[in-house]
């Protein structure tokens, strides 16, 4: 599908044919992509099929919300822009937390404190100030290992 067509679409990107399961891990990890540049998408997707994640973009936030309600259980972690036309990142964010258990990274060229801080506040794990640099992508696995341990204490 196109993300960039204004309608709220969604597409899925592997890394590698078949995705096996846990034993390679981090590789395979699943890892939703929500931002309304389709630029931006085109570039994180690159990235982040580099470190050999499965991707699926999102062009909506209220695309991504529907996605993840119909599809639980088949991600590890979100990555959304914060500012954006349908529902900005603060307000999936909030849906996020209060329906499922999953970690949630904010992205942005917004660097201000304030910004931050409210995304922060919210819950999410990580709030990465665009452009975001591949070597920060290869280490948001963290973040999954942390929410899960924090779930099993």
């Amino acid at each position: 599908m196109n993300p960039s067509n204004g309608n709220g679409s969604m597409s899925t990107a592997s890394s590698s044919g078949a995705w096996d399961g846990r034993d390679q891990f981090p590789a395979g990890l699943r890892v939703l992509v929500v931002d309304d540049d389709p630029t931006c998408l085109m570039i994180f997707e690159k990235m982040l099929k580099a470190c050999l994640y499965q991707v699926t973009k999102c062009n909506k936030a209220e695309t991504a919300l529907s996605v993840l309600r119909e599809h639980k259980n088949e991600f590890d972690i979100v990555i959304s822009d914060v500012h954006m036309p349908d529902m900005d990142g603060f307000e999936l964010l909030k849906h996020i937390t209060s329906e499922m258990d999953l970690p949630v990274i904010l992205i942005s060229a917004d660097a201000r404190k304030q910004v931050v801080m409210e995304g922060v506040t919210y819950g999410a794990c990580d709030y990465l100030i665009k452009p975001v640099r591949i070597e920060t992508l290869k280490n948001i696995w963290q973040h999954v290992v942390r929410k899960k341990a924090r779930n099993t204490v």
